[in-house]
């Protein structure tokens, strides 16, 4: 996966057609989620796509986070909002503003207020999830 920073360089010189391609393109580039545990449990409420979440800890303590979403473009999106805290630790990922982080790639005014809805959600799970570790 690509930094944070380098996707937001690359995006900024992008067409409307081109970013849905990279956000396409980020999202398949997420582990497998292996179909077990797209339950009920790890779905995100509020999206107009299904997406899931499952958190995993790593020996070291941070989170590592498989998601899936049945729609190719909010798929992306979580990878997305995935780099801003994948394999960090619970206190580090309380601490980072996924908001700010994101903010870069108007997420609001790139895409449609369907796609971008669940975005909040999908921010709220992963903090939830590192105040249950931390």
């Amino acid at each position: 996966m690509p930094t944070l920073s380098d996707l937001q360089e690359e995006y900024g010189f992008l067409d409307a057609d081109d970013r849905y391609r990279l956000l396409i393109d980020l999202g398949r580039e997420l582990d497998e989620m292996p179909e077990p545990l797209k339950t009920d449990a790890t779905l995100v409420r509020g999206c107009s796509a299904s997406v899931w979440v499952y958190p995993t800890v790593r020996e070291d303590g941070s989170l590592h986070f498989l998601a899936d979403s049945n729609a190719a473009i909010t798929k992306g999106i979580i990878a997305l909002v995935l780099l801003t805290v994948q394999d960090r630790s619970p206190a580090e990922i309380l601490a980072t503003d996924i908001e700010a982080a994101l903010a870069p790639f108007d997420l609001k005014n790139q895409l449609s207020s369907n796609r971008t809805q669940g975005i909040p959600n999908m921010i709220s799970l992963i903090r939830a999830t590192a105040e249950r570790y931390a």
